[in-house]
């Protein structure tokens, strides 16, 4: 159906005028329980929150509540509050005026004084569900006059009316998102004076702007994100607006490596041709989930799945890279893991102990323990860990063919690795992979000289402590 252009053509063509008098909520609502019904997947690209988060904000909803996401970094927070735009209709009348006003029944200043002057040839925009999402990041520098707006001198000397004239405001974001969604991003570091100003939005559905007789019924739907640190460390939610908000709705990292792999792969910008072999994509996510649990890492903070996403991204590329210099099929291994530190020593907080340690250091560790972990029950280690005794060492080359070569000089590890090298690239991989996991369990050492036997653990008052 062809789109009426003025609000008489909208009236006589046929246009459900009936969805005009629903709110955004009311039409979220709606629109989400037509998705219920048809089984269809609410958020697309959200994984891991199948079983806790997404039944949350069904419910909020259906509610037509206004809500906060509560998590740490990393926790698709932003992108869940993105994906509330499809729930909107796919596309919505508006009079062409700063406030998207409703075509029937306009809020501000400038829609009523158009219906006056142009009747039905007043002419219509048409807003997509883009369109009607407004977001902000909070800073303390955030002011009232960007949320809410201000009187516009500038704009009241063109129009010749003086500071009297309501058509002089300069609306904020939160006026320009009527009848669509507004989202405020980390919350608590909005400045309490900024935050009071929105209690009158949640609570009465309207805008006063400062010194001006003007009040502006919005229809907007207020949505929320915020870590929990935020409450005491930069900044916090001021009561009477906390309790202001419907739903409070927590977040929560990967809780099965599956749902991990299954983000991370989605997200992760990798290039075409390069092969990740299984056991190196699970120890990449390993590293995070071994992140989240060790003492010497800020819990507060958090380790964001970007962590685990970069340092995939950083894998393949050091696998391209090394096929394009070596003039071989990218395949990636261990080696590639221990490339991407960049990846994981930015994203770590780390407490006390931690910066005893050094982010490199923990960040080695990690990675160690990660193969260690994914080789987990897996038979034959102890024969290869045997080989280095009496001071051995074994270096293994860029070149996979080199590699090969020299595993194959290694009777246990070449027994053990032979049946997965289909490849000489293959076989470097398994390879290093039975090493590292040697290197995660404290019976070999990894130096630029290559591999060797770890040393005893050292003993310091009465206890056990393993070597850097």
């Amino acid at each position: 159906m062809k789109r009426p252009r003025t609000l008489g053509e909208l009236k006589a063509g046929g246009w459900p005028l009936a969805r005009l008098r629903r709110s955004v909520r009311d039409e979220a609502r709606e629109n989400l329980a037509a998705k219920l019904r048809a089984g269809e997947t609410l958020f697309p690209g959200i994984y891991g929150y199948e079983e806790t988060v997404i039944p949350a904000l069904v419910r909020a909803v259906l509610a037509r509540q206004h809500f906060i996401l509560l998590g740490l970094r990393g926790q698709a927070k932003t992108r869940i509050l993105r994906s509330l735009i499809r729930l909107l209709d796919p596309e919505l009348p508006a009079l062409d005026t700063p406030l998207r006003d409703h075509p029937l029944a306009p809020v501000s200043p400038e829609g009523r004084r158009l219906l006056r002057e142009a009747g039905d040839d007043a002419p219509l925009v048409w807003l997509t569900p883009e369109d009607r999402y407004v977001e902000k990041l909070a800073t303390p520098d955030v002011t009232v006059a960007d949320l809410i707006g201000e009187l516009d001198p500038i704009k009241a000397a063109r129009r010749g009316e003086g500071l009297a004239d309501l058509e002089a405001v300069h609306y904020g974001l939160i006026p320009r998102a009527n009848r669509g969604v507004f989202a405020v991003n980390e919350l608590p570091d909005l400045p309490a004076r900024v935050q009071v100003a929105l209690f009158n939005v949640l609570e009465e559905g309207d805008v006063q702007v400062r010194g001006f007789p003007l009040r502006l019924p919005l229809d907007v739907w207020l949505v929320f994100s915020a870590n929990p640190e935020d409450y005491t460390a930069r900044g916090r939610i001021v009561t009477p607006l906390k309790d202001r908000i419907d739903a409070e709705i927590r977040t929560h990292y990967p809780r099965s490596l599956e749902a991990g792999m299954r983000i991370t792969r989605a997200e992760a910008r990798l290039p075409e041709g390069v092969r990740i072999p299984d056991f190196v994509a699970r120890a990449v996510e390993r590293v995070a989930f071994l992140a989240r649990r060790d003492p010497r890492v800020d819990p507060a903070s958090g380790v964001s799945q970007r962590l685990a996403i970069a340092l995939l991204e950083q894998v393949a590329a050091g696998a391209e890279a090394r096929a394009l210099s070596q003039g071989e099929a990218p395949l990636a291994r261990p080696r590639d893991v221990y490339g991407g530190l960049s990846a994981i020593t930015g994203k770590l907080e780390l407490e006390y102990e931690g910066e005893l340690v050094g982010a490199e250091a923990l960040a080695r560790e990690l990675i160690a323990r990660a193969f260690a972990e994914e080789w987990g029950e897996r038979p034959g280690l102890e024969a290869v860990a045997a080989w280095f005794e009496e001071g051995r060492v074994l270096e293994l080359p860029d070149a996979a063919e080199a590699a090969w070569a020299r595993v194959r000089e290694v009777e246990p590890l070449f027994a053990l690795t032979a049946p997965h090298a289909a490849t000489a690239a293959e076989g470097a991989a398994w390879a290093e992979f039975a090493l590292e996991a040697l290197v995660g369990r404290g019976l070999l050492r990894r130096t630029e000289a290559g591999y060797r036997k770890a040393p005893p653990p050292e003993v310091a008052d009465g206890r056990e402590t393993l070597p850097p």
